[in-house]
């Protein structure tokens, strides 16, 4: 099912996400997307996240949709050159992937080759027309296809970043480009998602929130210091300090579901990043009011 459809046949659309194992066996990997599977639309597989290198993406959502999971493929701008990337893009179709999120991706610098070669040949606008291109019948060169894709196209935005002027004027790109969906990267303050969602009120996409659940006041400080566009509340931050470590599963799942029931009348859905704990996303839904 492309996202396009189950934006229009359900009132708020979740979405998880599954990370490739940096190896060859995909068991747990499966396991963590079977426990959702009941929870979520559909699962997104990262595109060797943090620039480390893991298990590719495309075989990981080719996997979920042989399991009856709806996958969104992730597509990096970094590792490819135009030709690899559209390539891709038609192997995806061939695979009977539906939906696609395009993204820049992390810094090479970032991940554990960093003596790699940065590609970036395009950037994720010039990557959304070159798919969008695909699905016309034609691919950047002008060239013709024997046949076209028929993909579903997705970007992202960061709501809480401290150049949203230009966060949203990117974001106006991308869905000129070809974007259909928009989900955002991590955020945590309800009041100021409201306040992004006036912002690009009009702009005619389903947009969802994208929530990574905090596992530590730990975790929630390195993200304030170290991710651009990422704000941890102080309350929340206190919150996690509090519980003891065996509760800090439960107070997170907590915390992740009362934002949802804070924002799931602001926007088109919700996209849960568990960061390995996907066993917590059953009941997140259920506590977000969200479970049929």
């Amino acid at each position: 099912m492309k996202l396009t459809q189950a934006f229009q046949e359900q009132d708020f659309v979740v979405t998880g996400e599954v990370g490739p194992p940096k190896g060859a066996t995909v068991e747990e990997i499966m396991e963590g997307a079977r426990v959702m599977k009941d929870y979520v639309t559909a699962v997104n597989v990262t595109d060797n996240q943090s620039a480390v290198m893991r298990l590719g993406s495309l075989a990981v959502a080719r996997l979920l949709k042989e399991e009856g999971i709806e996958p969104v493929y992730q597509m990096t701008c970094r590792d490819r050159n135009r030709i690899m990337l559209q390539s891709d893009l038609l192997s995806a179709e061939v695979l009977d992937i539906d939906n696609v999120l395009i993204i820049t991706g992390d810094h090479m610098a970032m991940g554990d080759h960093p003596q790699a070669k940065p590609v970036f040949d395009l950037d994720s606008v010039q990557l959304l027309e070159a798919a969008k291109g695909l699905n016309e019948g034609h691919d950047m060169a002008g060239n013709e296809l024997e046949t076209p894709t028929d993909l579903c196209l997705g970007a992202v935005v960061t709501p809480a970043s401290s150049y949203l002027d230009l966060q949203i004027m990117k974001l106006e790109k991308k869905i000129a480009a070809g974007a259909e969906f928009i989900q955002t990267q991590a955020v945590y303050d309800p009041a100021t998602f409201e306040q992004f969602m006036k912002r690009v009120e009009g702009f005619g996409v389903p947009i969802m929130a994208g929530i990574v659940p905090v596992k530590s006041a730990g975790m929630a400080k390195y993200m304030n210091a170290n991710v651009a566009g990422v704000r941890v509340p102080d309350e929340i931050i206190k919150r996690m300090a509090d519980t003891p470590k065996a509760e800090r599963k439960q107070v997170a799942t907590e915390i992740t579901a009362e934002f949802i029931r804070e924002i799931k009348d602001m926007c088109e859905g919700a996209h849960i990043m568990p960061q390995g704990w996907d066993d917590m996303i059953p009941e997140v839904v259920k506590q977000a009011g969200l479970a049929s």
